[in-house]
């Protein structure tokens, strides 16, 4: 059974910096594309970055390139999540999950994504 779990989130004042981890068990990790998506309060989930099998990376959010970086190391079981220069606009919950296909779609529809990560809260506040 996959599972996936979030580690790293807290709260940041603005312009400050967190790095998430996704840390899977259960499955063969590298294998699988991971995806981050977040929710704010009152919106709807959207996909933000995704690292494939063969780690390419793709954004999607446009506004996020220079600020979020993803990355991944296979022998940890883990995807990271950097997230530098923080806005109070990121304030969400983030979630990550798998993708069993190993790739990265164009779009990041929720259904691509077989399991997912609880989520943890990321609060940007002054």
């Amino acid at each position: 059974q996959v599972q996936l779990a979030e580690s790293g989130g807290g709260s940041v004042q603005p312009g400050g910096s967190l790095r998430l981890s996704c840390t899977g068990s259960e499955f063969t990790f590298q294998d699988y594309a991971i995806g981050w998506f977040r929710q704010a309060p009152g919106k709807q989930r959207e996909g933000i970055l995704c690292i494939s099998s063969e780690d390419s990376r793709r954004y999607y959010v446009d506004s996020l390139k220079g600020r979020f970086t993803i990355s991944r190391d296979n022998a940890k079981n883990t995807v990271y999540l950097q997230m530098n220069s923080l806005k109070p606009e990121d304030t969400a919950v983030y979630s990550c999950a798998a993708e069993l296909s190993g790739f990265c779609n164009l779009v990041p529809h929720l259904s691509d994504f077989s399991s997912w990560g609880p989520g943890i809260q990321v609060t940007v506040s002054s």
